[in-house]
């Protein structure tokens, strides 16, 4: 598979503006291979993140339903979450999982690596396809987190992405990618 030329900037100056949970950002001044100097490059520093496609052993779809503020809407969505640190990003799939809709065990493989936002972001999405999975525990969510629990068929999941109802690009980006390596 043939790699693209690595084309990287040359940093001049960098500066963080703000570093808080969920809002680390820092400006740099770069200079592109080309010469041009991009006086204001924004880069957000975030933790990698994980998403599961999660079926259980009668082949239904575990999905999660949330209000999400910034669009003003509740969408249906994969369980996801933040890797937290000492963390690799299944021990974290797993245990958002499990935190989120109390299903866990089956059997595990990383399915898909994607950028947020290559421009701007500087993490990972992880998904994961978790098959057999079953209800182990009760849900754990966190303060911030108002979370239903929703199984769901495979047509009923194909139906909500021909209609943009899972509007998460992370989530339905690897949906759509599951339906197309194994069609019915």
């Amino acid at each position: 598979m043939k790699k693209p030329e690595h084309r990287p900037f040359k940093v001049l100056e960098s500066e963080y503006l703000s570093s808080r949970p969920w809002f680390t950002v820092r400006r740099e001044r770069v200079e592109l291979p080309t010469g041009a100097i991009v006086p204001e490059w924004y880069i957000f520093e975030f933790p990698n993140w994980v998403n599961v496609i999660a079926i259980t052993k009668e082949g239904k779809f575990v999905m999660i339903s949330q209000y999400r503020h910034a669009l003003g809407r509740t969408n249906y969505e994969l369980s996801a979450g933040c890797c937290e640190e000492g963390e690799t990003p299944e021990e974290s799939a797993r245990r958002e999982l499990l935190e989120e809709t109390g299903y866990g065990g089956g059997e595990w493989e990383q399915f898909m690596v994607t950028s947020p936002n290559p421009t701007n972001h500087n993490n990972l999405a992880y998904t994961f396809l978790a098959t057999g999975v079953e209800l182990i525990a009760e849900q754990h969510t966190e303060a911030g987190e108002d979370i239903k629990v929703e199984l769901m068929t495979r047509e009923e999941v194909e139906e909500l992405l021909h209609h943009d109802e899972i509007i998460q690009c992370l989530h339905a980006a690897p949906l759509w990618r599951y339906m197309a390596r194994y069609p019915f």
